[in-house]
């Protein structure tokens, strides 16, 4: 799948939010301001999940070669996932909440 197809904005289905696209190159895989996700992929990318479930976030951990990455955690099947922070972007992620999931 092209980045350009898997780059667009999206309405969050878990608190209703418009989000806009990236422009910086990457592409966006969860909600800045909930900071949730959905559960499409099997592997990063492929996009062949049939459980499509949204995936919470549960914490935040620090990679030197990736930066800050946002731990999901799917609400129906349990499947965990790794997704980087959205920084220095036209919609970063909700500051707030990326704290929030610090004491998790």
């Amino acid at each position: 799948m092209s980045r350009k197809i898997e780059n667009t904005g999206f309405l969050c289905e878990n608190c209703s939010e418009i989000v806009l696209q990236l422009t910086n190159g990457s592409y966006r895989n969860h909600c800045p301001f909930c900071l949730f996700s959905k559960h499409v992929d099997e592997n990063p990318g492929d996009r062949k999940s049939q459980c499509n479930a949204l995936m919470q976030p549960i914490c935040i951990t620090y990679n030197p070669k990736k930066g800050y990455q946002i731990t999901h955690r799917c609400t129906v099947c349990g499947k965990e996932q790794k997704n980087k922070a959205a920084q220095d972007t036209v919609q970063p992620d909700d500051l707030n909440q990326l704290m929030g999931l610090v004491s998790n």
